[in-house]
């Protein structure tokens, strides 16, 4: 595999060795003394599967005490993917990423525990898989809503008012408004 820096040194876009012919293709998604070898050191517990219709926005996701580190991958379709650093003693606090990630590409994003995570489907429908390195917590989920004027995140959207986006993600905290709660925990 080929893991590609991004712009935050602890996110890392990974890129599977992909084993093609007339028949189809094997790739590998998880070995955990190939990726202990690149420095993700992962133990995960979970893992989730969501299909999204075009235009839908996930996000932006992260819970306080039981953080979740992610490797995330699209099976079908396309997704633009985004991890934000909440880690406030970070030198990459507030900074995002995006990598676009599809069933064409194959690529993974790792997302380490204390970002925030959030998609956009830009194909008709997408799956999107990962696995986490900690269960879901309801009374620890939080969401900073989608389009914070704090954060900037290009989402490449021209028309926000079409976009399927949950009244979770809707009704979403500021960053300003996490700012507090995230010193506290992280």
């Amino acid at each position: 595999m080929k893991i590609i820096e991004t712009q935050i040194p602890d996110v890392k876009l990974i890129e599977p060795t992909v084993f093609s012919d007339e028949r189809g293709f094997f790739m590998e998604t998880w070995n955990e003394q190939s990726f202990r070898e690149v420095g993700i050191n992962a133990y995960f517990v979970q893992d989730n599967h969501s299909r999204s219709a075009k235009k839908t926005l996930r996000g932006l996701h992260y819970q306080i005490t039981n953080p979740q580190g992610k490797l995330v991958r699209v099976t079908q379709g396309e997704v633009f993917d985004v991890a934000v650093d909440l880690r406030p003693k970070s030198p990459t606090f507030g900074q995002w990423v995006g990598e676009h990630l599809s069933e064409d590409n194959h690529r993974m994003l790792w997302i380490p525990s204390g970002f925030g995570h959030g998609f956009l489907v830009t194909s008709e429908t997408a799956d999107f898989q990962y696995k986490c390195t900690d269960f879901y917590s309801p009374e620890n989920d939080r969401s900073i809503h989608w389009n914070d004027p704090g954060l900037k995140i290009d989402w490449g959207v021209t028309d926000a008012d079409n976009l399927l986006i949950s009244e979770k993600d809707r009704t979403a905290q500021s960053f300003e408004q996490a700012l507090a709660e995230l010193k506290e925990y992280y």
